[in-house]
């Protein structure tokens, strides 16, 4: 009886080949998978750039069929959480504000507004990863017009 119990402790365990096996697969698997993945985190804040862009361009129309214009460029996007002063046609604005906060792009800077803008009506756009004008992919600037 000892020598089957004794058998069976034996065939439950794994050899150190097969443990090997699977450090290599894993291996294989992590040097394929992990340059792909690392790739990512940049197009995340492209597509969250997009987002805002959007979002941003959603509360701007809402504050036009209130006050029946966009805001000026030099009152920015500021007008969308605070009532802008001194303004007669802002009578209908929304209390409590059209945005909770302006948000800053994914790379920590401010979103752009101009009204109005260079690629008609208004633009809404971030300068991406650069900060500069222009520029390709990541640091390409991300706006209304896309």
């Amino acid at each position: 009886m000892k020598i089957n119990s004794m058998q069976k402790i034996k065939q439950s365990g794994f050899t150190l080949i097969e443990i090997m096996v699977v450090v290599v697969i894993l291996g294989i698997l992590a040097a394929v998978v992990v340059p792909k993945i690392m790739d990512r985190p940049d197009q995340a804040k492209m597509v969250r750039a997009k987002a805002d862009v959007q979002a941003i361009v959603s509360a701007l129309n809402m504050y036009k069929l209130d006050n029946h214009r966009y805001p000026a460029s030099d009152q920015g996007l500021l007008a969308l959480v605070e009532q802008p002063s001194g303004s007669d046609s802002t009578k209908n604005w929304k209390q409590g504000g059209y945005l909770d906060s302006v948000p800053k792009d994914p790379w920590g800077n401010e979103y752009r507004y101009l009204n109005p803008g260079q690629h008609g009506g208004i633009d809404v756009y971030s300068l991406g990863a650069d900060g500069q004008e222009g520029g390709e992919g990541v640091d390409g600037d991300i706006g209304n017009w896309d």
